[in-house]
């Protein structure tokens, strides 16, 4: 037997695991609904600088020099870190418990 014959069985076997197509949905949709999130933030973003670009210049307080737009990009770059934390957190706890039963299953 050749390894390629080997590796095409081993993945034949993954494929056909009910394990394996639920963690492929899942990590699948969770992916999505992370992705639509930073999409719909960002675009947010755009839409404001589009329409009410003076909203973001508007200065915090009377005495500061820091307008409103500054804390915002900063909170939008800080919500794609959270978001991925999201998805390593999921990873670690969900995913990998998923892959290690899919890989006790194929010994």
């Amino acid at each position: 037997m050749s390894n390629e014959s080997v590796d095409s069985e081993v993945i034949k076997r993954i494929k056909a695991n009910p394990k394996y197509l639920e963690l492929v949905i899942r990590r699948s949709c969770f992916a999505w609904i992370l992705s639509v999130t930073m999409l719909i933030i960002y675009y947010a973003f755009i839409v404001v600088v589009a329409f009410w670009p003076k909203s973001l210049g508007t200065k915090i307080s009377a005495d500061s020099v820091i307008s409103v737009g500054i804390p915002l990009g900063v909170a939008i770059i800080l919500s794609a870190f959270v978001l991925t934390g999201f998805y390593v957190r999921r990873a670690n706890s969900k995913y990998d418990t998923l892959i290690h039963e899919i890989k006790e299953e194929l010994k």
